[in-house]
This record gives C-alpha cells, structure tokens and sequence, in this order.
C-alpha cells in the first residue's frame, strides 16, 4: 500500500471504488489479495484501504453496534486510483476490476462461512 501522498497536478484524474463486503476478514483477505500485485505503469497510483460503511444498517440494534470492535466494522474495501490520464485511469481500473472478479469468485467458491451457510461439511 503506498503511503506518500500523490499531487493533484501529476496525477489529476482519479476514482475510488467502494466495496462493501460482509465481514472484515473478507475485506481484509480481499485487500491482502489485490494489495500484492503492484500497477505496471508509472503513470497510475493505487491506494487501498478498510472503511466501515458510510450509512447505519438499517436492521441491527445500536445496541448491538456499540459492542462492535472498531475493527471489525470496516467491511468496506476502497480502492482509490490516480492517473496522469484518463485513459491510463480507464486502463488500471478495468484491469483492477478483472483481478476483483477472480478474488470474488474464489470467495464465493471457497469461504468456509459459505460452505457453513450452505450446510457442506469441512
């Protein structure tokens, strides 16, 4: 994850995608997944991050969200890219969003909560 701060100016285009998921450990898995593969170009910059949701969720007792450890809230994995171009934006992103389809797909095939959602036996 880079840490030192990118100009505006260098790289003035950017995006962040927000993705929630449904626990911290598969956010956290996912960002240890994508986090590895550096970007190819020297003109993109990506950052990555764990967030807890934007908005309450509109079923769980407050009770139940003060109890929560602070950690375990962040479900959202933010992604956040900056290009010297948009076209070089364009390019980083769509190869990002190959890779997340994999990293999804593995998830939704593999997980233990899923096999245990589903009833399979480890």
């Amino acid at each position: 994850m880079a840490t030192a701060k990118v100009s505006e100016t260098e790289f003035p285009y950017s995006l962040t995608i927000s993705l929630p998921l449904p626990s911290n450990r598969l956010a956290s898995s996912a960002l240890q997944t994508l986090e590895v593969d550096n970007e190819l170009s020297p003109f993109v910059r990506r950052t990555f991050a764990l967030t807890a949701p934007a908005c309450d969720t509109p079923g769980e007792p407050q009770e139940k969200k003060q109890k929560q450890d602070p950690e375990e809230t962040r479900t959202v994995l933010q992604t956040t890219y900056r290009a010297t171009t948009n076209r070089m934006l364009r390019v980083a992103v769509n190869g990002f969003m190959e890779s997340l389809g994999v990293v999804l797909g593995v998830m939704a095939e593999l997980d233990v909560d899923v096999l245990a959602a589903e009833g399979v036996e480890e």
